[in-house]
Parts: C-alpha cells; sequence; structure tokens
C-alpha cells in the first residue's frame, strides 16, 4: 500500500477548514439538544489543535464523544452535523496511506455538514450542492494537494456517497 506525506502544516490547515465547514452546520445539532456540548467540543478541540499543533488524547476523545452524540440524537440533520464535528476532530489522525477511506477522512467534515443541512432543508438537495461549493470555495491548497495524493473517490449511489464525489472531484481539478 502506497503512502503519502502529510506534514504537521498539512494536518493544522485541513483542521481548520474542517471546522470552519462543520461549524455552519453545527446550531442543527444545538437546536435540537441544546444541553448537549460535545460537538461543540470537539470544534473547540480541533480549533485548539490548530493553534498548538498537538495532537493529544483529549482531541481523540473529543471526537469520540461528538460521534456518541450523532447517535444518541433523535434527529437527522442534527446526527450528521455531529458526525460532521466527529469527523473535524479526528482529522490530525488520518493515517498517511494513499486509500480511499483516508480521503473520506479528509472530506467527511465538509461532507457531513453539507449533508446535515439539506437534511434540515427537507431533503433539499439544492442546499447541499451550495453546502458543497461553499466548502470548495474554502479549501486551502494544502487540502487539495493532500486529496490529490490520494486516490480518487468514484460516485455512488446514495446522497452521501453523490456529495463525496462531487467535492472530491471539484478539490482535484
Amino acid at each position: 500500500m502506497d503512502e503519502v506525506t502529510i506534514s504537521e502544516e498539512d494536518r493544522r490547515l485541513l483542521g481548520l477548514w474542517a471546522a470552519d465547514c462543520v461549524e455552519r452546520a453545527l446550531p442543527l445539532f444545538e437546536a435540537k439538544a441544546p444541553s448537549d456540548s460535545r460537538p461543540r467540543e470537539a470544534i473547540e478541540g480541533i480549533r485548539a489543535f490548530v493553534d498548538e499543533g498537538k495532537r493529544t488524547a483529549r482531541l481523540r476523545s473529543l471526537a469520540w464523544a461528538a460521534h456518541a452524540a450523532a447517535r444518541e440524537v433523535d434527529d437527522p440533520a442534527a446526527t450528521a452535523a455531529a458526525r460532521a464535528a466527529c469527523h473535524a476532530a479526528a482529522t490530525p489522525y488520518i493515517h498517511p496511506l494513499a486509500t480511499p477511506h483516508q480521503s473520506k477522512h479528509v472530506l467527511g467534515p465538509a461532507v457531513y455538514g453539507a449533508l446535515a443541512r439539506e437534511l434540515a432543508a427537507e431533503g433539499d438537495t439544492v442546499v447541499g450542492d451550495e453546502e458543497i461549493r461553499w466548502a470548495i470555495e474554502h479549501a486551502p491548497t494544502a487540502v487539495r494537494e493532500l486529496l490529490r495524493r490520494m486516490p480518487a473517490r468514484r460516485p455512488g449511489r446514495s446522497r452521501l456517497e453523490t456529495l463525496y464525489y462531487a467535492l472530491d472531484e471539484a478539490l482535484r481539478h
């Protein structure tokens, strides 16, 4: 299996972009579970990583806590928003492997954020597509270059896979 080089600067820029993408969807979770701060804490954790550059056990715990919050909330848009936060907090831990699975970790925060906003708009795909466009416009060069070192995603059948593919395809070109 091929490996890709991922610098600490790549990880920080990816984390910053991921946090920015997720914060656009996070209010959807907070509206349904106002007393559950785990997804917000995950975003605060990734922002601390961006500032300090240290991958800590706490950051990994914050990612898992956001994942648990996603399982516990009873609303599809809120679930997707919490999953986006989980993916964002986990971005510093992507493996330097050239696999589609690792590219999924690069794209996950933006894709789940877009899905959350789309679900909140009663499944209006225009909303999800607009969110993907926002993510593309705000993606740093380092994220684009990191993604180009990994295998391209293939189109899928589900809406989630369609969003992954659209973002992947656009960031590579």
